[in-house]
């Protein structure tokens, strides 16, 4: 059945795939702890007693965010899958008219 044009199919397929590139490699960044994404991270106090309650909540901040970032990119492979058998589905009547 079809849903959505060829052309809409198209667009989901390039827009799946390069989300699922893009959350991959900042997934990955996250899970080594890259220092350049320490911006990104959900520190909840900015004054810390300890420097270990400071590195408890930075490594449990970088876990989390690139689980994040592997859950969105399983997202997208579901739009992705979604727009193929869109763009499978246009094509296929296309060539039976």
């Amino acid at each position: 059945m079809k849903v959505c044009g060829p052309k809409y199919a198209l667009c989901g397929l390039i827009i799946s795939t390069w989300g699922i590139i893009q959350l991959l490699l900042m997934g990955i960044f996250f899970y080594v702890k890259s220092v350049a994404l320490i911006e990104d991270l959900p520190l909840d106090s900015h004054e810390y007693s300890s420097p270990a309650k400071f590195y408890d909540d930075v490594d449990r901040g970088f876990i989390h965010n690139a689980y994040n970032c592997w859950i969105a990119a399983c997202l997208y492979l579901l739009t992705l899958f979604f727009s193929a058998h869109q763009f499978y589905m246009n094509s296929r009547t296309s060539l039976s008219v």
